[in-house]
Order: structure tokens, then sequence, then C-alpha cells
């Protein structure tokens, strides 16, 4: 399973990266709120691959903890963590400024993970 968790890591960060890239010629909705729910699908699939013979809902409140986490540390601005946060990767990573939208995008992204990761696991147990 831990080949399917890190495969779905990958694949996520390729669609989220493609969501911004690509937002424009996204229908609008999609392209404001995919980001940030593929973000927290990742850390879902990661918390997956870490910790795979632990239950859904230890995955689930990690995944919430820690998006919900990193989304108010954006309340925090001092020029040291601004400066991570202007690179690529920090941004990508700490985000930029607190959204309440974000908390709520990140959950419904988790939801999708875990209906998603149900399906698949169903689908195999059936095999």
């Amino acid at each position: 399973m831990r080949i399917a968790y890190i495969l779905a890591v990958l694949i996520t960060i390729l669609i989220g990266l493609a969501s911004r890239k690509y937002g424009p010629l996204l229908p609008e909705f999609v392209a404001q709120n995919a980001g940030d729910a593929l973000w927290a699908m990742m850390v879902y699939f990661g918390f997956r691959f870490l910790l795979v013979r632990n239950s859904l809902p230890t995955a689930i409140w990690l995944s919430l903890l820690f998006s919900f986490s990193i989304e108010f540390s954006q309340l925090y601005q001092a020029d040291w963590i601004n400066q991570i946060r202007g690179t690529v990767l920090g941004g990508l990573i700490l985000g930029k400024g607190f959204l309440t939208a974000d908390l709520i995008r990140y959950t419904a992204g988790i939801i999708i993970a875990t209906f998603l990761d149900r399906a698949v696991l169903m689908f195999t147990q059936r095999r």
C-alpha cells in the first residue's frame, strides 16, 4: 500500500501544480478552490504513506491538524518566515496569508481523499 500512497502523493502534486498553471483555462470555481483542496489531499495521502497501518480516522485527524496548523501559522508575519514564504517552494508549502475559506477547502480535500482511499481499499480487498 505504501507504493500506492506515494503514487497518490505524486499524482496529486502534479494535478495541483497543473491546476495553478492552467487555472485560467479552468472554470472559475475549480481554479479558485482546487489547489488548496489538492494540497490537503496530498497531506492526507502523505500521512497514509507514513502511517499505513493506522486507521483512516487517524489519517483524517492528523491531516486536518497539520493543514489547519499551516493555515493558522500564516497569521504570524515575521520577516524570516515571510522570506521563506516568498520562495516558490515555501509559498507552496506554507502559503502566504490566512484565509478562512482555505480551512473549508482543506476539509473538502481531505474528505475527497478519504472517499478515494476507501474506494480503492474496497476495490483491492474484493480481488
